[in-house]
């Protein structure tokens, strides 16, 4: 036995007494999860262009979940780890290996709970207060959601108020972000980005990157007049490239026989920025960094509230509504004036191992003819859009949303065997531009956008391996182009992607 080996089995004898220690005190365990996805992508996320070729990779995400429950406490660390495989050296160096990071790492404090009996006289069925590092997951994840799509998925940091009564539930959620204790200067200036240590400026000179700056990675001009880039950046959900600097939200939901009423306000919080540039001298070169600098005093803060319906609408429990509305006012992150809202609605039929749905899913956007000052652009937070839009995320994702908003009537067809190892789903979306919009020559751009079909499969190989296929195919027109600015007749309207995801969640010990 080699001298690592030697090391290492005291310390692992540790653990394990450790383990078992906490084992006899109250309810412990430990899960893990590996996840590998091998994809063929010929057109995700966008058109790909002429010209262009495909791409084959794997990626894979490991984690390690830690859960503690004793008494009125509860507390949970999830440690995760996601890369693409090959995307460190066979033997890495320290340069390498920045991906492992902390997913979880939250505690629930029980404050009141009648079916606990030390609790004496307890006014409510349970209230808890829930701090740290957190999944937020509410209802069908169409506004707060863990993106567990994403291989590093999402998650906040926040403090949660619980309250269950009488069939009522009630959560009250804050946070507040900031990547610095500001120790050496005053003030709460937030720089909402993991922002990369260096940049090339205007002329290609790699420089370090300005502090409370966001460069611009991808401007779509630069102007004759002033030789700097046009400041306009490409429309998207929050999680692109500015995160918020304050969230609070109250959800409420109570059930009535076979229906679910839930409401939900979220207000978010986006720290005020100027545009600047930053010179940059290299030899007999000098270039600038452009960028949004995070130096204002200030926030522009936003309000999302609405309703979601879901009922079972007969005895048999086999026709299924859904219905919902959201609205969003204030002032956007860029400071705009924000008047948008989301509607969803959709009717499930099951019979016998097979279910039927068909629903209408309207997202607000710009008209291109008006001339108001308002935004009509809904964003729908911080969800999971892979459920709802397509599994091809052509939409209110990193990739981009269309500035006209979105029009997606849909239907599904899903099959789960009778011993529920089997599922299949045929999905079809017709997407179109919610508002007219025009191309650069003034011209009105027609509103139907596309058709995608998506196939996804999974089977439970045992209990603790999941394997799922799927396949999908989007038929642009070259409206696509326009809504993802694309050049005209430069991309290919066809595009297609597969993967194959295969799921081990073992669990190590449990009590």
């Amino acid at each position: 036995m080699g001298k690592f080996s030697k090391k290492c089995v005291p310390g692992s004898m540790i653990f394990i007494i450790f383990l078992i220690a906490l084992s006899a005190q109250g309810q412990l365990s430990l899960t893990g999860q590996i996840r590998t996805r091998t994809e063929y992508r010929n057109g995700l996320g966008t058109l790909k262009l002429k010209g262009n070729n495909s791409s084959f990779f794997t990626s894979q995400r490991s984690r390690l979940s830690f859960n503690y429950k004793a008494g009125r406490v509860t507390f949970q660390t999830t440690l995760q780890d996601v890369r693409v495989w090959g995307q460190d050296a066979s033997s890495i160096s320290n340069a390498d290996g920045t991906k492992l990071g902390l997913h979880e790492a939250w505690a629930e404090i029980a404050l009141a709970n009648k079916k606990d009996s030390s609790f004496k006289n307890a006014p409510v069925d349970y209230f808890a207060l829930k701090v740290g590092r957190q999944e937020l997951l509410y209802d069908d994840s169409r506004l707060l959601g863990n993106l567990d799509w994403l291989q590093q998925a999402r998650r906040h940091d926040a403090i949660i108020f619980k309250l269950l009564d009488k069939g009522w539930q009630v959560d009250l959620g804050l946070a507040f972000n900031q990547h610095t204790d500001a120790f050496s200067y005053n003030g709460t200036y937030y720089t909402p980005a993991n922002v990369v240590p260096y940049i090339k400026d205007r002329k290609g000179n790699l420089t370090a990157t300005p502090s409370a700056m966001i460069p611009l990675s991808n401007p779509v001009g630069w102007s004759a007049k002033t030789g700097a880039p046009a400041l306009q950046a490409m429309p998207s959900t929050n999680g692109l490239y500015q995160d918020y600097k304050a969230l609070q939200f109250l959800y409420l939901a109570k059930t009535f026989n076979k229906t679910k009423i839930a409401g939900l306000v979220v207000a978010d919080h986006f720290g005020k920025y100027v545009n600047d540039s930053v010179r940059n001298i290299a030899g007999t070169d000098t270039g600038y960094v452009y960028g949004r600098r995070f130096n204002q005093k200030g926030v522009n803060s936003r309000v999302t509230s609405g309703v979601l319906v879901n009922s079972l609408l007969n005895q048999q429990k086999n026709l299924a509504l859904t219905a919902g509305f959201y609205y969003q006012a204030g002032k956007e992150r860029d400071g705009l004036k924000l008047a948008g809202y989301t509607s969803t609605l959709s009717l499930a039929y099951t019979k016998a191992k097979f279910t039927y749905t068909a629903g209408w899913d309207y997202v607000s956007g710009n008209d291109a003819f008006s001339t108001g000052g308002t935004n009509h652009r809904f964003d729908p937070l911080y969800g999971t859009p892979h459920k709802f839009w397509g599994t091809m995320d052509y939409f209110y994702v990193g990739t981009g949303a269309p500035t006209g908003g979105l029009s997606n009537p849909f239907a599904r067809i899903k099959y789960g065997s009778t011993n529920k190892r089997f599922t299949a789903a045929v999905d079809y979306h017709h997407f179109s531009l919610a508002k007219n919009q025009k191309d650069l020559s003034g011209q009105p751009v027609k509103k139907y956008l596309g058709s995608e079909f998506d196939l996804v499969t999974n089977y439970a190989l045992n209990k603790i391996t999941m394997v799922e296929f799927g396949f999908s195919l989007m038929a642009a027109t070259n409206s696509m182009e326009y809504a993802k600015n694309i050049a005209p007749n430069t991309a290919n309207l066809v595009g297609t992607w597969s993967y194959l995801m295969v799921s081990i969640k073992p669990e190590f010990l449990f009590k």
